[in-house]
Order: structure tokens, then sequence, then C-alpha cells
């Protein structure tokens, strides 16, 4: 027969703490599985119909055990007789015991907890709120968390219904809004980028096995996101009486412009950082300049590329940043460009266009970017049309010939193509605020984009801690 080993803590609880507190536990189960049992109308229930009693009860005893276990490790705290003033340290007599009832994920917890008031400094506290970090608001960090993370994937009333189906408890679209706009605000792409640790730790996964350093892509682009002016807030139902008023605004689409950096690794993509926003050229370019500065990019251990579709802005600020990456031009925002001058030049000959068409890919994968435009040069155009379009891909591959060596490119391993950032562009911008009926304000966009970006960059958790730390930074305490 084996001997079990027998497991010690370092530190044992003493009996006189731990017996109390375990009885009480003990008591506290029993009376909830009495009431339980009451509930079960059958006498041998499918397991279905037991989990489902045990689902719609299991608040009432975790809620319990909470109450039970905040006693047992804050009795200090909950017996406090006096306590120093946060601001002038005058020790300060308690007031007497304040009741407060808050919802957790396990249930609702109540609290007696001893109040503090300071007659100088006009200012009132609970120490215990302090040492359970507990929220100003009802619903404590655990919904509030649960609730900003379906919002972030589904529209708010939906996130509503899920949130109540998968966990018994009620949370209003209203405040996942305004918890929502809370939590996104003020992030910026520091705050939800992955540290340099982190990204180092990726880039070396992939790098594992290689004799070369891995690739790195810098991707940029922008996806439009369905925007209502900021006329559009005016008076009407709701519980701040504070609505659009629809029939009085126009809406406008807007460019949601971003950026990702991604590492390639055989037929798949590994993310590293993404950032969007409805902002100017000059404000992503502050964004790369920060994640420069901040030494996100170990540079010296991948070989980075720059994809973009050909707009200047881009090459300026990812040249001044990144001067040793190779600059790529987007191959099929190019080959849409030579369709448009086949079908302009060749519309009554689709033969000849498609020869064309091929001919002249061929020629740009091969490095042969001179015949290229020896080629547009000595095309007639058969009207005004083709000549425009004509002349527009000749300036178009003349401007960008260093970034078309897609054979080169290809046999060194980077990508030709822009699908990365069009994936990106896709599940953090498209698949949440383009919807059918949805128009966003612009910094609630902004703000729904930044908590998608953080989501796909890894760094959710780290995102609500910032909004956590900074609610209970401006914490106020009302008087009982």
């Amino acid at each position: 027969m084996v001997t079990a080993s027998v497991l010690a803590l370092e530190e044992p609880t003493p009996d006189w703490i731990r017996t109390p507190t375990r009885r009480d536990l003990h008591e506290g189960f029993d009376l909830w599985l009495d009431a339980l049992e009451e509930t079960m109308e059958e006498e041998s229930p499918s397991l279905d119909a037991l989990t489902r009693a045990v689902l719609a009860s299991r608040q009432e005893l975790t809620a319990q055990v909470t109450e039970v276990l905040v006693r047992q490790r804050h009795a200090q705290a909950l017996g406090q007789k006096s306590a120093p003033c946060p601001q002038c340290s005058r020790i300060l007599p308690a007031r007497g015991s304040v009741s407060r009832t808050v919802e957790t994920l396990v249930g609702e917890v109540t609290l007696e907890r001893p109040y503090f008031y300071c007659l100088e400094c006009k200012q009132g506290f609970y120490p215990l709120d302090e040492a359970l970090e507990l929220s100003e608001r009802r619903k404590q960090w655990d919904i509030q968390d649960a609730g900003a993370r379906l919002a972030a994937e589904v529209p708010f009333e939906t996130a509503q219904e899920l949130f109540s189906q998968l966990t018994g408890l009620s949370l209003s679209d209203h405040t996942t809004h305004e918890v929502v706009g809370e939590v996104g605000r003020g992030l910026g792409v520091l705050e939800v980028s992955p540290t340099a640790e982190e990204i180092t730790q990726r880039v070396a996964v992939v790098a594992q096995g290689k004799k070369q350093p891995p690739i790195m892509v810098l991707a940029i682009d922008g996806a439009h996101v369905p925007t209502r002016p900021a006329g559009a807030r005016g008076l009407g139902k709701g519980k701040k009486r504070y609505r659009a008023r629809r029939a009085r605004w126009q809406g406008e689409w807007k460019e949601a412009k971003g950026f990702r950096f991604y590492l390639v690794d055989k037929q798949r993509i590994v993310q590293v950082l993404s950032w969007h926003q409805i902002q100017t050229e000059e404000q992503l370019g502050e964004a790369l300049r920060q994640v420069k500065e901040a030494q996100l990019i170990p540079e010296g251990e991948v070989r980075l590329g720059v994809i973009g579709d050909g707009a200047k802005w881009i090459w300026n600020q990812t040249k001044e940043l990144f001067p040793t990456a190779a600059q790529i031009l987007d191959y099929y925002h190019l080959a849409e460009r030579l369709h448009k001058v086949a079908l302009a030049q060749f519309y009554d000959d689709p033969l000849k266009e498609r020869e064309w068409v091929e001919a002249t890919k061929a020629r740009l994968f091969y490095g042969y970017l001179d015949w290229v435009l020896l080629d547009l040069e000595g095309m007639k155009p058969k009207d005004e049309e083709a000549a425009q379009e004509i002349r527009k891909l000749w300036g178009y591959l003349k401007e960008n010939q260093g970034r078309v060596k897609y054979g080169s490119l290809r046999r060194k391993g980077y990508p030709i193509g822009s699908g990365g950032i069009e994936s990106a562009n896709k599940f953090i911008s498209h698949v949440r605020l383009k919807r059918s009926g949805a128009w966003w304000y612009v910094e609630r966009a902004n703000v729904m984009l930044a908590l998608r970006c953080a989501k796909y960059n890894g760094t959710s958790e780290r995102a609500f801690q910032i909004y956590k730390q900074r609610a209970m930074g401006s914490r106020e305490i009302p008087a009982p």
C-alpha cells in the first residue's frame, strides 16, 4: 500500500481563526443545500436539470463564502476603532459601521465596515474599501471587465444579453457603454502594446531553428468607419436624456489609419503590435515614433520590411524611423492599377487586355521595370481616358521604382502583399464598427478601436488595470 504524502502549509492558519471560519462555511453550505433540495421537483432529475438548478442558486453560496473570507482575512479592518486621516494623519475615531452591498461575478456581497471622517480635511474614508480595492460602482471590477470585453466583441445590447445568459447577473447596456468609454479613455499606442520583453520573446520563438533573423513586417493602411458628427448629440429620452437626433444629421465615412507589426513564420504570421485610430497622417506617424523611441521593435534581431500602397507620407515617415527597412509596394494594389490601364486601352479586345496585364506583371516580378516604363511611353492611347490612366501608372511606377523588386523580395522571404494589414482592418475595425445602423462619434470609435487593438495585442488585462488604477486614484468617498 502506498502511503499518501502529507501536505503542510509553511505558515499554518491558527485553529482559533480557522475553526470558526470553516464552521461558518459549513453552516452556510448546509443551508444552501437545503434550499437547493427544496427547489428540485423531480425525484430523479436529468443532469441538465441539476446543473440548471445549481447555476440558478450558486451565487447565494459563493457570495456567502466570499463574505466569510472577507471577515477572516480583513478582521482587523472590520473591527477598526481608529485610523489616521490620509491627508493630515490626525487619529480619528470610528463613526459607526455602514453597510454596503456590491455586485460581483460570484454574487452580491454585503459588507459592514467602519466609517471615519476628518472634520479638518472634510474627507471621509472606509479603510476596508481601500483594503478590498472596491470600485465606486455597485458593479465591481470583475463584472466591469467582463462587460467591457463582451462589448468590444459585439453590440452593447447583445453584450448585455450574453452577459445575463452566461452569468445569471444583470448588466445594463448603459452601464456597459459607460465602462467601455472609461476603460478606453486615454489609451495610447504604448498602453495597448506588448512590452519590449514580450515582443523579443515572440521573435525568439519564430527565430528558433533558423539561420537568418526572422522577417518582421510593418504594414500601413486604412479602413473606413461610419461616423456621426459631434452636433448629433441632443436632448432626448433615456437615463441622461442625451440621445442622438438621427433626422438632423448626416453620417460620414472616415478613415481609421493604422499599422501592424507582424512576424512571418513559414505559412503563418505572428501578431506583434497593431494600432488603429481615426487620425491624421501626422498622428499615425507620431504613434510610430513612440513605438520607435520606446524601443519596442528589436530591429537588430529581425529583417524589417515596410509594405504600403504608395502614399508618399507612408514612405517619408517610415524612411525616417526605420531607414534600413526594405520598402515594398503592395503588389495587389499595383495590380489594380495595371487592370485600369488595360481596361481603358484594350476594352475592345479582352484577350489583349489579359495578355498585357500578365506580361507586365511578369516583367515587374523579374525586375524589368525599365521595359514596363518604355512600354507605357510607347503606347498610343485610344482616347483621353486611356492616356490619363497610362500617365498615372507611369508616374506611380517611377515614384516607387525601388519598391517593386518582387522577385528578389520573395526570394528573401518577404511578403509582397498587404494581406496582413487587410486582415487587421477586418478583425479590429470592420467586425465591430461596421454594423447595420451603426454610426459612431469619432471619440467613441477610437475608444473601441483601442480596446480591439489591446485584444489582438494580448494586452486587454493591462488596459483594464490602467483604468482600475485611474479610477481608484480619483476615488471620492461619499458620506454614510
